[in-house]
């Protein structure tokens, strides 16, 4: 396929190309988009960001992802992705991105990263999001012996192991009946004796023999042995300020994600949590030629594997967008450049 009219149009008042497709962020989402819109010969330009790779950077194990029957560490999977995005024509650049301008009406997107000002005629929304993290001591340095904030991911590595869950919503009883699968036990821990998570999901982990559960009580500290591995979670009653430890060698945080849209705030919709919106089953949001994938806008799954499926879904929303939607090359230099400015 050949590259949509447009694709190195160089504007005479600044030395940026106006490029077909770039895409803001990385991990599965932003690579696979990459990868897709590369081989569609768009010349994609991926801003991978400084700490790229998202989340499965601060994964071990990888034991779920399709195509890794032995499984894989999080961060080798994410070189693989990064390579195979490259070899076909991707453009990396590991920096940060600091502004996002979004055309209202199909023009032309400016990303700033670098103290440079790219142009766009589509934009792939891929920064993901971040667990919420309780910023207790121990919590940074355990991480990945023993802290983790994904039971669906790691669970397997506490066969048999005291574990805890940190978290009163849904999400916190869908991993404690998960873990409690593996774990020897797992205490549910929650600041408040009532419980954000609905009434069936509580019947469902109340009726889970090895789950035990321990209000009102906030984690206050982890602690690690001489090893480096989590060994304690000390915890303080909310009613009278007592202290407690807890022998476990597992602590799953399930108290949220944050979405990275903070950059796009007021400009592409978002929901009240600040997931961005779209349309449908597509990956298209209110603005013509910007397309969301991953963890940006998913609420459900999380998972690798849906965040490429997702990706893979914006690139051809883009392709098509771009094939669809002719761009006025007709139109003179300098009322293009006006566009951009």
């Amino acid at each position: 396929m050949a590259s949509p009219r447009g694709a190195q149009l160089q504007l005479s008042y600044m030395s940026e190309p106006l490029r077909n497709v770039i895409i803001v962020g990385s991990g599965p989402a932003g690579y696979t988009a990459a990868l897709y819109t590369a081989r569609a010969n768009l010349e994609p330009l991926v801003i991978e960001g400084f700490a790229w790779g998202g989340l499965l950077q601060q994964t071990t194990d990888v034991e779920n992802y399709p195509g890794f029957p032995d499984g894989i560490m999080g961060p080798e999977m994410m070189q693989k992705f990064r390579d195979q995005a490259e070899r076909f024509g991707g453009q990396l650049e590991t920096d940060d991105v600091t502004a996002l301008e979004l055309s209202k009406d199909g023009g032309v997107h400016k990303v700033v990263s670098g103290g440079r000002t790219h142009l766009a005629r589509a934009v792939i929304l891929a920064m993901g999001a971040e667990h919420r993290k309780l910023g207790v001591p121990g919590e940074e340095e355990l991480g990945g012996r023993g802290v983790s904030y994904c039971a669906t991911c790691d669970a397997a590595f506490f066969r048999g192991a005291p574990t805890i869950i940190v978290g009163g919503g849904d999400s916190a009883m869908e991993e404690a009946m998960f873990l409690a699968k593996f774990a020897s036990k797992v205490v549910i821990v929650h600041r408040r004796d009532e419980f954000r998570a609905s009434k069936i999901m509580l019947e469902r982990a109340r009726e889970v023999s090895n789950i035990e559960w321990l209000t009102p009580y906030a984690v206050e500290e982890l602690v690690g042995g001489e090893d480096g591995s989590l060994t304690t979670a000390r915890l303080r009653h909310l009613g009278d300020d007592s202290v407690r430890d807890l022998e476990v060698s597992g602590a799953f945080i399930a108290v949220g994600h944050q979405p990275q849209s903070q950059l796009v705030q007021g400009q592409v919709d978002t929901d009240p949590a600040g997931y961005v919106v779209t349309q449908g089953r597509s990956t298209l949001t209110n603005l013509l030629g910007v397309f969301a994938a991953g963890d940006l806008v998913d609420h459900t799954y999380r998972q690798a594997v849906t965040a490429a499926g997702s990706g893979c879904q914006a690139a051809l929303d883009a392709e098509w967008y771009l094939r669809d939607t002719p761009f006025p090359l007709d139109r003179e230099e300098s009322d293009i450049a006006a566009a951009a400015s």
